[in-house]
């Protein structure tokens, strides 16, 4: 949540800054900034809702909780980004192109872009921080792990950060060649590339929030953890089948087939399938875990 907050901060300060710079420079690669920032302030309030909304617990409406909703605010935020900040973004370049402005005052545009490049490095800088502190949990690298992982206001917030300074780099090139070479085209161009920009992380943030949306399966690395875990029990001799499917940031539905220790009745191997699922569902991550008996000619799982 403060990863969010920290953001729409910075992007609510930056906009407001960009926006005045580029009614004073006339400079379209900075409208199309201005654009970019106002598309991630946005943004960010519907990833604050992601994040409230789909923290509540579950109820008989819904057995496994609310997490896939994050999915769908951030998937809001996703389109935000794409239709506010880069068909903005690229429209307004065009339209430089066609009718180009003179460019003045460069040197507010300037100044505007060096303070906004490090308010959103100091924002990009905190979602470093909680990415490389979740990621060492799972022994993974930062960057792959805001890839893979399902905390997706986390990964909207890295990327809009890591767009947002690419995209200043690309604003401060084009009014740079516009004020030196005299020519709005490179002005327009910057605006483009920008939109462009944009465009990518967009289509990436829905991509992914679409597969979480449709259920995807747990990586590897914790489907491993979690048969470690299962064969720890006492009660559990071999397992031959589990799956493990997000519903909800860090939030799993477990489904397996066990065989028990030992030849009890039926009756009481109910009761121990039902209290190790119990157990199952006492860890944080696990919102329901459903428990079957293996046959004798299933194959083992392997750790």
């Amino acid at each position: 949540m403060l990863t969010v907050v920290i953001a729409f901060t910075v992007n609510i300060l930056v906009a407001v800054a960009k926006s005045v710079a580029a009614a004073i420079t006339g400079s379209a690669s900075l409208v199309a900034e201005a654009a970019h920032s106002w598309a991630d302030a946005g943004n960010e309030v519907f990833l604050l809702i992601a994040e409230r909304r789909g923290a509540r617990g579950r109820d008989k409406r819904h057995p496994f909780g609310y997490g896939r909703e994050t999915y769908i605010w951030s998937m809001f935020a996703a389109f935000g980004l794409f239709t506010v900040g880069a068909v903005v973004s690229v429209m307004h370049g065009v339209s430089a192109l066609r009718t180009p402005e003179e460019g003045s005052d460069y040197v507010v545009g300037y100044a505007v872009l060096a303070i906004a490049f490090v308010l959103e490095g100091i924002s990009l800088l905190q979602s470093v921080r909680q990415a490389r502190r979740d990621a060492s949990r799972w022994s993974l690298r930062p960057m792959r792990y805001i890839l893979v992982t399902s905390k997706a206001t986390l990964r909207a917030v890295f990327a809009e950060d890591a767009a947002a300074l690419i995209g200043l780099i690309l604003a401060a090139l084009g009014m740079m060649l516009h004020q030196l070479t005299g020519s709005a085209v490179w002005d327009a161009a910057g605006s483009i590339a920008v939109g462009l920009l944009l465009g990518v992380v967009a289509v990436i943030l829905i991509w992914r929030n679409g597969e979480f949306l449709l259920g995807q399966a747990a990586r590897p690395d914790i489907r491993h953890r979690m048969l470690t875990h299962l064969l720890a029990h006492d009660d559990v001799q071999r397992v031959t089948y589990l799956h493990a499917e997000f519903v909800g940031p860090g939030q799993f539905y477990v489904v397996a087939a066990v065989d028990l220790v030992g030849d009890a009745p039926e009756h009481d191997v109910a009761r121990r399938l039902r209290r190790l699922e119990a157990r199952l569902e006492g860890h944080y991550s696990i919102v329901e875990a459903v428990l079957t008996l293996s046959t004798e000619d299933e194959p083992s799982l392997v750790p």
